[in-house]
C-alpha cells in the first residue's frame, strides 16, 4: 500500500500551480446550491473542498481540522489528490499538508481578517473558506496572474442542510453555536471579497445573497451547461416521488386597487415560487348594508367604511390585467367571489380558472346553491367556521363540478397552534379516496393558513394536502385588512415559506416502502 506524503504548504501550491494549466479555481462548500451546480463546471479547474465537499465533487485540495470529516472522507473513499489539516490523518496515496488550526472566539473576527489580509502565514482558519482563498492566492502568486474564483455551496443557511450528496450520519448535529457561527461566516466572506477586491483573485460568490454575482444557473451558462442539463439539475432524482402541492399567494385586497401595487405583489409572488395567486370580489353595494357603507372608518380612501371598500375592488379592467400580467409571467390566478353579481359578471364575460367560494360567504346557502348549479368548473372551498354538518352538506351539493379543492382552515386571524388542527386535512385526504372511487367531483385536500410561519402549512402537507394557502402583503399598513397574518412580500418571508412547503413534499415522497438509493448497511 502507497503511504501518505507529507510536504509543506508552499511545496503543494507551486505543485498544483505547475500542473494546472486553467486559471479558473472552484472553492466547494456543501451548501444546498451544490445540487443545482453542473458537473461541467468543475472540469479542468482546480477545486479545493471544505470539510467533506469531496462527496459532492472529487476536489483537488481538501481543507479540514475536524475528526468527523476524517470519517466521513474514509468511508466514502478518498476523493481529493492533497489533504490540508490539522490533525493526524493517513491518506495513502495522497499528499497531505499539516497546519495550525485557529478557532474563531471571543470576538477575534478582527484578528483573522488581519491574519488573512497580512498573509504573514497560512492557518486553517475556522471560516475555512479563507484558507482555501488562502491557497488559490498562493497558486495565482507561484503563476504570476490574475485566478478566477468560483465559490460553490457557501449558502450560509445550515437550518436548509447540506446538498444532497454531502448528507451523511457523520455530519454534526446542528446546535444553537454551530448556526451561530456557519451565519457569522457570511460577514467574514463579505469583508473578504472586499479585501480582494484588485488582488490577484478575481472572487464571485455563487448564490442568493446580495454579496453574489452569480446564481448557480448563471454559472452553467458560462460553461455552456444545456437548459436540459439544467433541468435535470433541479429536478428531483427520477426514483423520488413527490406529491403534487399547490401553493396560492392569497394577494385578497392588499393590491389596494392599484394595479402597480398588483403587479409588485404578483410578481413577488412568482418570484418566490408560488403556482396561484388569489384575489377577491364583492359587489360592495350588494355584500354590504347601507348602514355598514356609512359607517365611520379611517383610510387613505376616505371617511367611511364604503369608501374604504369601494376602493380595494378591482374592475373589469383590473381583472384583465391580472389575467394578461400572469399569462406573460406564467402564474395562475383565481379569485374569492363572495356574491351573486359579482359571480355572473365573472363566470359570463371573464375566463376565470378556478372560483373559491370562502369561509367568509358558509352561511350563504342560497348563493352557494346558486354557484352548485350554474357552475360546472374547478372550486376551492375554504371551511373556516364550519363543521362536519357542513362538509356532509358540500358533498351533497357540489355534484356537477370537475374538481372541488377542499381547503381547511380556521377563521382566526392569527389562528393558535392548538387551533390549526392539521389532522383535518388528513381527514380530507380520506375523503378524496373514497370519492375517487364514486361518480363526481374529484376532491383535493388543502389548508388555508391563517398561522404564522410554514409550519402548519408543512405538516398540511405531510397530512395529504394538494394545496396550500397563504395571504400575503406588501409592506405594512395599519389600517389594511388582514395585515396581522399576512406575510410581507417585501421581505424573504414568503420565500421561506414557498421553500419550506417544497422541502416537505420531498420529505413526504413515496408512500411504497422500498430499498432506496442512499441507504447501504454500515455493518
Amino acid at each position: 500500500m502507497n503511504s501518505t506524503t507529507t510536504a509543506p504548504i508552499a511545496d503543494l501550491t507551486a505543485s498544483i500551480a505547475a500542473d494546472y494549466t486553467s486559471d479558473t479555481i472552484i472553492i466547494l462548500g456543501k451548501g444546498p446550491s451544490a445540487d443545482s451546480v453542473s458537473h461541467r463546471v468543475f472540469e479542468h479547474s482546480l477545486v479545493i473542498g471544505i470539510n467533506d465537499a469531496e462527496r459532492i465533487q472529487a476536489t483537488d485540495v481538501t481543507i479540514f481540522h475536524e475528526d468527523w470529516v476524517a470519517d466521513s472522507l474514509k468511508d466514502d473513499g478518498l476523493r481529493s489528490k492533497a489533504y490540508i489539516t490539522s490533525i493526524d490523518f493517513e491518506a495513502p496515496g495522497h499528499t497531505v499538508v499539516n497546519l495550525p488550526y485557529k478557532s474563531l472566539s471571543n470576538d477575534q473576527e478582527d484578528i483573522m481578517l488581519s491574519r488573512f489580509q497580512n498573509r504573514d502565514e497560512i492557518v486553517i482558519e475556522e471560516a475555512m473558506f479563507l484558507t482555501g482563498l488562502e491557497v488559490a492566492r498562493k497558486v495565482a502568486d507561484h503563476k504570476g496572474k490574475t485566478q478566477t474564483v468560483y465559490m460553490v455551496g457557501f449558502d450560509f443557511t445550515p437550518a436548509e442542510g447540506n446538498a444532497r450528496a454531502a448528507n451523511t450520519q457523520f455530519t454534526p448535529q446542528l446546535t444553537s453555536h454551530r448556526k451561530a457561527g456557519i451565519e457569522l461566516q457570511q460577514y467574514i466572506l463579505r469583508n473578504a471579497l472586499y479585501v480582494l477586491e484588485d488582488s490577484n483573485l478575481e472572487v464571485h460568490h455563487v448564490g442568493t445573497h446580495e454579496f453574489s454575482n452569480l446564481t448557480a444557473e448563471a454559472l452553467n451558462e458560462k460553461f455552456q451547461v444545456s437548459v436540459k442539463e439544467q433541468t435535470a439539475l433541479t429536478e428531483p432524482d427520477h426514483e423520488v416521488e413527490v406529491p403534487p402541492v399547490e401553493i396560492t399567494a392569497e394577494i385578497t385586497t392588499n393590491h389596494f386597487g392599484d394595479l402597480d401595487r398588483l403587479e409588485q405583489l404578483v410578481r413577488a409572488a412568482h418570484a418566490a415560487g408560488a403556482d396561484w395567486v388569489k384575489v377577491q370580489k364583492r359587489d360592495v353595494e350588494h355584500f354590504y348594508t347601507a348602514e355598514q357603507l356609512a359607517a365611520p372608518y379611517k383610510s387613505p380612501f376616505g371617511t367611511t367604511f364604503g369608501d374604504y371598500r369601494h376602493q380595494l375592488e378591482l374592475d373589469k379592467d383590473g381583472f384583465k390585467f391580472l389575467d394578461e400580467l400572469t399569462k406573460d409571467l406564467g402564474i395562475k390566478w383565481f379569485a374569492s367571489v363572495l356574491d351573486k353579481p359579482s359571480f355572473e359578471w365573472m363566470a359570463e364575460e371573464l375566463d376565470i380558472p378556478l372560483v373559491k367560494l370562502p369561509s367568509t360567504i358558509s352561511r350563504k346557502k342560497d348563493y352557494l346553491e346558486y354557484v352548485a348549479q350554474n357552475y360546472a368548473g374547478s372550486l376551492v372551498i375554504s371551511t373556516g367556521m364550519t363543521d362536519k354538518d357542513y362538509e356532509e352538506w358540500l358533498l351533497d351539493t357540489f355534484t356537477n363540478q370537475d374538481t372541488l379543492y377542499l381547503l381547511h382552515c380556521n377563521s382566526a386571524y392569527p389562528t393558535p397552534d392548538e387551533h390549526t388542527n392539521i389532522g383535518v386535512v388528513r381527514r380530507y385526504a380520506q375523503l378524496a379516496e373514497e370519492q375517487a372511487a364514486k361518480p363526481g367531483p374529484r376532491i383535493v385536500p388543502g389548508y388555508s393558513s391563517h398561522d404564522f410561519g410554514w409550519m402548519a402549512s408543512a405538516l398540511a402537507v405531510a397530512a395529504g394536502a394538494g394545496m396550500v394557502e397563504k395571504h400575503v402583503k406588501l409592506g405594512n399598513t395599519e389600517w389594511a385588512h388582514f395585515d396581522a397574518v399576512a406575510v410581507d412580500l417585501a421581505t424573504e418571508a414568503f420565500k421561506e415559506y414557498v421553500e419550506n412547503v417544497r422541502k416537505a413534499q420531498v420529505h413526504v415522497g413515496s408512500t411504497e416502502k422500498k430499498i432506496t438509493a442512499s441507504e447501504h448497511h454500515k455493518y
